[in-house]
């Protein structure tokens, strides 16, 4: 794929990200992908079918042997879960009921986040708003990694070791990164999930509540979903900082793997980002793109060349409006 970046290679741009020029010159090309632009009311009975599922799963472990538990947290569970997050990642854009109904779109995510087990989606689109707008803007974008995760995770085995952390690193890196106020939207949300556990343990026990963490912590950790972590902006070709994943795992993730497409459209619901690419295929096709997750792990991991400093950092112009 051409020379790879090391963390000697590690650079600040200056240079504003190119998702907004691409998507100028898209639209201007071809106007109809603006039809595109409108909720997807299938996301909703798709989450409520998730969660319904993860329901039925919790009742079915309460009496299970602790390595059939963890079995099945792993196998099953943490597939549904890591899936349910990038349901909330569809939510977070307002792809459920749409702009005009944003607040409908907070209270649905809440919902969607209770089988996850721990309080997730408004701080997620807090952030990930922030992720958007000003992509690899230094101490902005919580998504880079921080200089200790850069200097200390840099060997094969600290780096597969950080691969199993994520969902650690992922809640505690905006502490240090982009701290927040808490917002009452977010006490909802976490006084909710905790109500939620408590009910899961009343009901149905400890195994049931440790399945539906476990799938949580195990599938957003050493996982073949959680490729997509990785694949998305880090830098294995020097000078491209967002990659498009074209594997089957997208049937399972929203299309999230569309993530180029999704970038210069955050607007559009991820089952109509395919067309996006199939309408501008010139824009897309010639880009560096993967068709695994699992070999963007292991080249991740095994390859000495990239580490979590395999980054785009930018000096932020202008006036910031966070979320």
């Amino acid at each position: 794929m051409g020379s790879r970046v090391s963390r000697e290679d590690f650079e600040w741009v200056y240079t504003d990200q190119p998702h907004a020029a691409r998507r100028r010159e898209i639209l201007a090309k071809y106007p109809e992908i603006k039809s595109l632009m409108k909720p997807d009311s299938n996301l909703i009975w798709i989450v409520v079918m998730m969660v319904l599922m993860q329901l039925a799963a919790f009742y079915l472990v309460k009496d299970l042997d602790w390595k059939w538990v963890i079995f099945w947290a792993y196998t099953f569970g943490s597939c549904v879960n890591h899936s349910m997050t990038l349901a909330i990642h569809e939510i977070s854009h307002n792809s459920a009921f749409g702009h005009c109904k944003a607040m409908w779109n907070r209270w649905f995510g809440m919902f969607a986040n209770l089988p996850i087990g721990l309080p997730y989606s408004v701080s997620f689109k807090r952030y990930h708003m922030d992720h958007h707008r000003y992509l690899g803007a230094n101490g902005i974008d919580v998504d880079i990694p921080t200089d200790f995760e850069g200097w200390f995770f840099c060997t094969t085995f600290r780096k597969f070791i950080w691969v199993i952390l994520q969902p650690l690193f992922y809640t505690f890196r905006p502490l240090f990164i982009n701290p927040k106020p808490i917002t009452y939207l977010e006490i909802i949300n976490t006084v909710t999930q905790i109500i939620f556990d408590i009910i899961i343990y009343y009901f149905w026990g400890i195994k049931s509540l440790v399945y539906m963490l476990a799938a949580s912590v195990l599938g957003l950790g050493l996982h073949p979903i959680s490729g997509h972590f990785i694949a998305e902006h880090y830098m294995f070709l020097k000078g491209h900082e967002t990659y498009s994943y074209y594997g089957p795992l997208n049937l399972l993730t929203f299309n999230v793997g569309y993530h180029n497409e999704h970038h210069d459209f955050p607007n559009i619901p991820g089952k109509s980002l395919p067309l996006v690419r199939k309408i501008a295929a010139e824009y897309y096709d010639n880009l560096p793109h993967y068709n695994s997750w699992v070999k963007v792990l292991y080249d991740f991991v095994t390859d000495d060349t990239i580490s979590p400093y395999s980054r785009m950092k930018r000096h932020q112009k202008g006036k910031v409006t966070l979320e």
